[in-house]
């Protein structure tokens, strides 16, 4: 009876990240036949220690097959990912890192590459992510698992959350959370397909 009930379990999951599998390919199918996209980018700085939000303004650009990047306030602040690579400037500062040092950006990258290719990469084997639809809006969020202490203090984020309008395939949010209840979240509008 055990393994009948464990059996159903685990096809129960196949049919659930199947499922989802499929909700996120049709809500990424117009990057398929785009070879670069571009919107404006809000960026919301959230720091629980301080009154008021923090907001700039700036840029999205993606192109295929793995190159994301988030240009605020004339390059002072930047996001970049190019394949494997991360690059971020925060108040003057570069950190660089990759997915292969770091697993926290595993994930994230091929969630990206995914998005980029139309949904070509499969996303459904990946554990540290979850996939909810709500509506219109399919919710991504990817909480990366430490392998151990010392690796968990070093982690910048404890999670990710990619928020993808399914009507228009255009990506709404990012949020990376961090430690204490603070967030950087950018918002994006005015997408252009090319």
């Amino acid at each position: 009876m055990r393994r009948v009930l464990l059996l159903l379990a685990l096809i129960g999951q196949m049919t659930l990240a199947g499922a989802q599998q499929a909700d996120f390919q049709k809500a990424v199918a117009r990057y398929k036949n785009s070879t670069s996209v571009t919107a404006t980018a809000t960026k919301t700085t959230h720091k629980a220690a301080l009154a008021k939000d923090e907001t700039a303004k700036g840029t999205l650009t993606m192109k295929q097959p793995a190159q994301v990047s988030i240009t605020i306030t004339e390059g002072k602040d930047q996001l970049l990912m190019e394949g494997s690579q991360f690059t971020m400037v925060a108040g003057g500062r570069k950190h660089k890192t990759s997915s292969q040092k770091n697993a926290q950006f595993a994930t994230f990258q091929t969630v990206f590459e995914s998005i980029l290719s139309g949904g070509a990469k499969d996303i459904s084997k990946l554990t540290d992510l979850e996939v909810k639809k709500q509506g219109s809006l399919l919710l991504l969020t990817i909480t990366p698992v430490a392998d151990s202490k010392k690796a968990a203090r070093r982690m910048m984020f404890t999670s990710f959350q990619l928020v993808i309008d399914t009507k228009t395939s255009e990506l709404r949010s990012l949020r990376m959370n961090e430690k204490a209840g603070n967030y950087t979240e950018y918002t994006f509008t005015n997408f252009n397909f090319k």
